[in-house]
């Protein structure tokens, strides 16, 4: 047993601050698409993930995400509630190499950033206060489960389900969510087809924030600082650059011009694509799946207009589509000289199992709790108030009050 590794406890801090990094990154990407009434409606969704996920996984999340299984199905949430037991002493079973309360955090950050992504998909249309509900209530019913099926020893794991860092687990569970709680809560009255986005400077910095923090994403999933972390911290750089270059190749062929927001969206497709596939394949397969991602996210708008939801910023589109592509592709292009995992048709067979299984569950669930919620709270946000937009309705403020003057129709 190597014991704890001060290299390697220093590497997983870095990684956990920049995934934390990657919440507030995120409410600058989607508060720079909205318009701009809109804009501090969508941050303060993201921000306060922070604080309602960060008190659960405190009081039994950790617990029931990473304790001893009952069932395949959940963690035993007795078992580090309230933090007991978690300290400065390695746990073999997740890393033996760096302290496990540094485990705890690392996860905290994925639980953390999770419902975020979701708030893209129903800008301007839950009210606040059931929001908050909605994000415990997905996290506990939702995620937890999830991540305790794949990445806490349950069901999953025990068929060969893999998920280096949260396509299954994040990306196909919030993407999937994020689309049927689009759907219910329905269109906006405005009868508008998309965001106008509010600042494109902003949504550039949140993108490239998110890019900087990806690596921590991907790469602290070796939980030491080695090749393994290295072969991933590669292939997500590769993975967004080749994104970027094939979504602004198909929307320059369908548009007649690229698109800034669409550079910065693409990049983020091939992002969430390598994210699973990230510890297991070679640098040459991350560019085969940040190509492949971005194509299949790009096409998917398809499902949406087909479906006839309005998912704001297209959550399920970047995200679900992007997760479930490179989780899918783990088992056509896994290496074992990266990992322990190799390419073959009963892997791909597991991972398709999985993907179904979760989309599914995540839907079900995620529908309960909307109309659990709807019929306790009302969950929608009045017309009239999505016509004037949110901030100052809402929140009282103004994200650039210096401008001082209203907008048309809001996101």
């Amino acid at each position: 047993m190597r014991g704890i590794e001060p290299g390697d406890t220093a590497f997983l801090l870095a990684c956990t601050a920049l995934v934390l990094m990657m919440t507030p990154a995120l409410a600058l990407f989607y508060g720079g698409l909205v318009r701009e009434r809109n804009v501090l409606s969508v941050m303060i969704q993201n921000f306060v993930c922070i604080g309602v996920v960060g008190i659960i996984w405190v009081f039994g999340g950790f617990s029931m995400a990473f304790g001893p299984s009952v069932g395949g199905f959940i963690g035993d949430i007795r078992t580090y509630f309230g933090m007991h037991d978690i300290g400065v002493a390695a746990d073999p079973t997740y890393a033996a190499n760096v302290p496990f309360i540094l485990v705890f955090g690392y996860q905290m950050m994925f639980a953390i950033i999770t419902p975020a992504l979701m708030t893209g998909a129903f800008v301007g249309r839950m009210r606040f206060a059931p929001f908050l509900w909605f994000v415990a209530l997905w996290t506990i019913f939702v995620y937890l489960p999830v991540a305790h099926w794949i990445w806490g020893g349950g069901f999953l794991s025990e068929m060969g389900v893999v998920d280096f860092a949260g396509g299954i687990v994040i990306h196909a569970s919030a993407g999937s969510s994020a689309l049927i709680t689009a759907l219910y809560l329905g269109r906006r009255p405005t009868g508008e087809s998309g965001p106008v986005p509010a600042s494109l400077p902003l949504v550039a910095l949140g993108a490239g924030l998110l890019w900087f923090g990806w690596f921590g994403f991907n790469a602290g999933g070796a939980y030491a600082a080695d090749a393994l972390a290295a072969y991933a911290f590669t292939n997500t750089m590769l993975a967004g650059s080749i994104a970027m270059l094939v979504w602004m190749f198909w929307e320059w062929r369908h548009a007649g011009r690229p698109s800034f927001s669409g550079v910065l969206v693409g990049a983020v497709t091939g992002l969430a694509t390598i994210t699973p596939a990230s510890g297991y394949v070679e640098p040459m397969a991350a560019l085969l799946i940040g190509a492949l991602g971005a194509t299949a996210c790009y096409f998917a708008k398809y499902i949406q207009t087909w479906l006839k939801v309005e998912d704001t910023l297209e959550v399920f589109r970047a995200h679900g589509i992007g997760g479930i592509t490179g989780s899918l592709l783990i088992g056509v292009l896994a290496s074992p000289a990266i990992n322990a995992v190799s390419a073959s048709g009963h892997q791909l067979s597991v991972q398709a199992l999985a993907v179904a299984i979760v989309v599914i569950y995540a839907v079900v669930v995620t529908s309960i709790i909307l109309f659990v919620l709807d019929k306790l709270t009302r969950l929608r946000v009045p017309e009239a108030v999505q016509r004037e937009g949110l901030d100052e309705e809402m929140y009282g403020e103004r994200a650039y009050s210096l401008w001082g003057m209203k907008s048309g129709s809001p996101d």
